[in-house]
């Protein structure tokens, strides 16, 4: 049974998986739902099951420690990022509209990741390097903004380099560029501590997290909010971070390192 739970090759049954969520989730409900909406609880809760089943606990960790460390940078400095009108909505908590603009992209590499070696024509620990960059690249952009918003002495728009205020889309500070960096770098050496990925994926990890971080500045400052572009919202431009962090470290990794 311990060995089935712990299983890191996606050969957890759903039922066990399942289980083993209920179980855990119902531990930390009073801490979690100081993270998270009653609905994004429940969210959370299916996508724990479904990285359990396909990546085993250290998928299902990594990405948790993904949710704790996102939840603490999100607090930091919150009172007066509230009263400038920079803090997040709902007590910093997450809905499942976050939930899955967060992980959608990181769950269908681990998916793809269990369907046999080169499903698609790809290597398995591709799809586990690109499961890994989507949620660094997450905790980059949470890091950069989170930490901008706080510490940020001058902000920019990406496009311009014209001074703009802390919160407007498209903007960046240099303390919010290296928060982005070192919250990339934390998740994905994690990730290799856990024996998700080898030494040579952090970098590539990293760098594809911090690339990708600033393309979603630039998708922010272009289209988010204009005319004719209304559906772009913070969840989808999450949704596209994370899609693009995991398919530059993927190609990455395949062009780079011949995986």
């Amino acid at each position: 049974m311990a060995r089935l739970i712990f299983d890191y090759k996606g050969n957890v049954p759903f039922s066990l998986a399942l289980g083993v969520n209920a179980v855990l989730f119902s531990a930390a409900k009073s801490k979690l739902f100081t993270m998270l909406t009653p609905t994004g609880f429940a969210h959370a809760m299916a996508l724990g099951t479904l990285l359990w089943t396909t990546l085993g606990w250290r998928g299902w960790t990594y990405c948790v420690l993904y949710l704790l460390l996102g939840n603490l940078v999100t607090k930091v400095k919150f009172a007066e990022k509230s009263k400038r009108g920079l803090a997040e909505g709902r007590g910093g908590r997450r809905g499942p509209e976050n939930v899955w603009g967060s992980a959608a992209t990181g769950l269908t590499c681990a998916i793809c990741s269990v369907q046999g070696d080169f499903f698609l024509g790809i290597s398995s620990k591709v799809f586990v390097l690109g499961y890994v960059a989507s949620i660094a690249t997450k905790l980059a952009d949470t890091f950069a903004s989170e930490i901008g918003k706080a510490y940020g002495k001058t902000t920019f728009l990406i496009t311009t380099m014209a001074r703009v205020e802390p919160g407007t889309e498209g903007a960046v500070s240099a303390e919010g560029t290296a928060a982005a960096a070192l919250g990339g770098f934390m998740l994905s050496l994690y990730g290799y501590g856990i024996g998700l990925i080898d030494g040579r994926s952090v970098a590539i990890s990293t760098v594809a997290a911090f690339i990708a971080t600033n393309v979603e500045s630039l998708l922010g400052a272009t289209l988010q909010g204009k005319e004719g572009f209304g559906w772009i919202t913070n969840e989808v431009i999450n949704f596209f971070n994370t899609l693009i962090g995991a398919g530059i470290a993927m190609a990455t990794g395949i062009l780079a390192l011949g995986m």
